[in-house]
């Protein structure tokens, strides 16, 4: 009899244990999860020149916790990344991941607003440096998307992707 009554109680542990209590709120709900969702959109993604470089379509996912981007240039070319706040590191960390780069940045806000993320950047062929990108919120309802490498021969930051997210429609 006790064994039949330990081996139910492990048969529901495990239903038990993913159960959260009916009291407590979303786990995502907190402001500092919306902290990126300037981002989150349909979008059309411009060159300084007004040129078309590609479309982006940003999303909300997982109850609010994750935030996924699907880019594709002009040229067809195509990535992803998935944004997330890491209460741990109490930094917004994203992952993207495309046929020749991956990056896995960590940041938060600036004293502006931007999202700023840095990481280490790995291409197809080895090591790629250091990567750092910057989301700006415009008045409009645009974001302006930075990205530079650190150039370790001008031990600077030298921009290699600008790019204006126009809402689509």
């Amino acid at each position: 009899m006790k064994a039949q009554i330990l081996f139910a109680a492990l048969l529901a542990a495990p239903a038990l244990a993913q159960t959260p209590p009916a009291n407590r709120p979303p786990r995502c709900e907190a402001a500092i999860y919306k902290a990126f969702d300037f981002w989150v959109g349909e979008w059309e993604v411009f060159n300084a020149a007004g040129q078309k470089m590609g479309t982006s379509s940003i999303t909300r996912e997982a109850s609010g916790c994750l935030i996924v981007e699907r880019w594709t240039s002009a040229r067809g070319n195509n990535g992803q990344s998935y944004n997330f706040y890491d209460p741990a590191r109490q930094q917004w960390r994203q992952v993207w991941v495309s046929p020749t780069e991956l990056t896995d940045y960590a940041g938060n806000l600036n004293a502006k607003g931007e999202m700023v993320l840095e990481g280490d950047l790995q291409q197809a062929g080895g090591y790629g440096g250091r990567s750092r990108g910057t989301w700006t919120r415009n008045a409009d309802g645009s974001v302006r998307q930075r990205f530079e490498n650190f150039g370790t021969a001008q031990s600077e930051w030298v921009e290699n992707f600008n790019g204006l997210y126009k809402k689509k429609g």
